[in-house]
């Protein structure tokens, strides 16, 4: 060991972390490696001498077929996911340049994981065992429980204007500022009984019946600091206090909501609304869910999960108020959604993308029922925020609202003439998934369709090239490539070079083993099951596809937390350079299957 080692990993996550003695015995135990441009270090497939991590230089990393994965420089890491596999090379590396790396061996690079938990967290990809199954007041920050920017009113403001506001905001407290000073709060509870009760003036000042110097909390401070603190001072209200800005309010509605952030109340109320517009205001809390349920801990597929089966109930909920409107519908019928709502992967953006499928043999008369219905069911839905399909992949286009025969000649000649358009639609009509009508309308034409597909390999290979169109943001600078102009420049599109590859990756598996499965993560997990990929890279898959999708929904949930409209575009500077490490390696993970893919081999049964 030279003494550039101790400076250089005493700076270098996770490394930092470690206790003087444990740095000290790794830097006794680590090889420095000088290696030189154009040579090989490890070869795929090859025992792994350790983990190696750049201290000068640049390494090109590459797949199994020979096609670059990623250029790494000083303080990038490489050979992990071999060492927390079978020990085999998963890629193979070689200097681009002179370098000079540190070897971690492999028995002291596992003891490492297994004593230190900083470690552990590192190198950890997936991060399933932190996942939540049910809402948990001790993993939530009381920034993302609170209502930001409370009503407030002054002291001399009198108690019927005072019960007027919170009449007509719907709110059950105001916080009392004076001079910019949090001075007290007044409810409901202290207009009826303090006010109301004892007959005073409705003049009177609020000043005199506010509860003063009210119990505050921080927004760092965990959701049960609330819950105690309410059930210890029989509160229903808490103040939330940035040094001395007031910042937000925590009810305990608040609690109740977080609580129950299981969807059910959504779902309740959704199958209860009498119209459109009691549709909208359920839909229009979505966003302060997904905040609650990602600050909860939740996985995406939990969360996407969850959000998706409230549009479900929304987009049913329309169809009965459609068949009430426009009377019973004069022939069996099924409505059915692609795109994210079809796959249940939902998040904080999702327009709308659906179709209808009509029992054959339709008159005239009968299409001329549909159209106008059709045309409801989407209005309504734009109404609750999904907004209309960019490219009118809707039931409102006739294209769209067909008979089961048209549809089962659509997908018969999209699988005997691949071209572009086709490789397009049949994207999109494979993940749908029938929400509301006659579903047995669906069923024979989904198994049928798959079976002929799979049978066909023009179609696949075709498939498979319009699969691999969208490229993962892999740059030969710093790992990653960032869009370098308009709106979203020096951001990353979380959606289109994230989480697309892999949902692409995810419908090939399911045309390859006819797998009827139309959910992302669950054709991962069945493609693996039935051998359509291997076990190896099916899983370094699902957890590359874990991360992704994670960070793109805390990332949206950051943006409503700020009130921000959430979207797709995350700036890597707002990430720790653990979390762009973690990143830039399920990139190159996604970007080894689609490889894969094209080869025909390899990870490919």
């Amino acid at each position: 060991m030279t003494s550039t080692a101790r400076p250089f990993l005493s700076n270098l996550a996770p490394y930092d972390a470690l206790p003087q003695g444990a740095l000290d015995t790794l830097l006794d135990q680590i090889i420095q490696v000088d290696i030189a441009a154009g040579q090989d270090i490890y070869r795929f497939g090859e025992t792994l001498g350790g983990l190696y991590i750049i201290e000068d230089g640049e390494v090109a990393v590459r797949d199994a077929a020979g096609h670059q994965l990623s250029l790494l420089r000083s303080r990038n890491s490489f050979g992990e996911r071999g060492l927390l596999r079978d020990g085999r090379a998963a890629t193979s590396a070689q200097a681009n340049t002179d370098s000079r790396l540190i070897c971690i061996p492999p028995d002291v690079f596992h003891h490492l994981r297994d004593t230190y938990p900083d470690v552990r967290r590192f190198f950890d990809r997936s991060r399933n065992d932190t996942a939540q199954t049910t809402p948990d007041l001790s993993h939530v920050q009381v920034e993302a429980l609170m209502v930001p920017d409370p009503a407030t009113c002054d002291p001399a403001m009198t108690v019927q204007q005072a019960a007027t506001l919170m009449r007509d905001r719907h709110i059950s407290c105001l916080c009392v500022v004076a001079a910019g000073t949090l001075t007290g709060i007044v409810t409901l509870r202290d207009l009826s009984g303090k006010a109301l009760a004892e007959g005073l003036p409705h003049q009177t000042p609020v000043g005199d019946v506010m509860t003063p110097n009210p119990r505050v909390l921080g927004p760092s401070a965990i959701g049960s600091d609330v819950l105690h603190l309410m059930m210890e001072h029989r509160l229903g209200h808490l103040p939330v206090m940035s040094g001395d800005s007031l910042v937000g309010i925590v009810t305990q509605t608040d609690l109740t909501r977080f609580q129950a952030s299981n969807t059910a109340s959504f779902v309740s109320a959704a199958a209860r609304a009498q119209t459109v517009d009691e549709l909208a205001q359920i839909s229009a809390r979505i966003p302060e869910l997904l905040v609650q349920l990602v600050a909860a801990d939740h996985r995406h597929h939990m969360v996407t999960r969850m959000i998706t089966d409230i549009a479900d109930v929304i987009t049913r909920r329309l169809l009965s108020m459609a068949e009430a409107k426009y009377g019973p519908p004069p022939l069996r019928y099924v409505w059915l959604a692609c795109g994210s709502q079809g796959r249940q992967e939902q998040t904080g953006v999702s327009d709308q993308d659906n179709c209808m499928i009509l029992e054959d043999n339709p008159s005239e008369a009968d299409l001329a029922y549909f159209t106008p219905f059709a045309h409801f069911i989407s209005d309504g839905l734009d109404a609750c925020g999904y907004f209309y399909c960019p490219g009118n992949m809707m039931a409102t286009n006739p294209r769209w609202l067909q008979p089961v025969s048209v549809w089962r000649d659509y997908f018969a000649h999209w699988i005997k003439n691949p071209g572009k358009e086709a490789q397009m639609l049949a994207s999109v009509m494979f993940d749908l998934r029938a929400i509301g009508g006659d579903a047995t309308l669906f069923e024979g034409l989904l198994a049928d369709t798959l079976q002929a597909a799979a049978k066909n390999s023009i179609f696949t290979a075709h498939m498979a090239s319009n699969a691999l169109s969208h490229a993962t943001p892999l740059g030969l600078l710093k790992g990653l490539a960032l869009i370098r102009s308009g709106e979203h420049r020096n951001t990353i599109d979380m959606k289109h070079n994230g989480i697309v590859p892999v949902v692409d990756l995810g419908r090939m598996y399911a045309l390859q083993g006819a797998l009827p499965v139309v959910n992302t993560r669950a054709r991962l997990e069945a493609a693996i099951a039935t051998g359509v990929i291997s076990t190896t890279g099916g899983r370094d898959l699902l957890d590359a596809y874990d991360l992704i999708a994670q960070t793109r929904l805390i990332h949206q949930a950051g943006q409503i937390k700020q009130g921000q409209a959430p979207d797709n575009f995350l700036p890597p500077d707002i990430l720790s350079a653990f979390e762009r490490s973690h990143l830039r390696d399920a990139f190159v993970v996604v970007k080894t299957m689609q490889s894969a893919l094209m080869q025909g081999r390899g990870m490919l049964a």
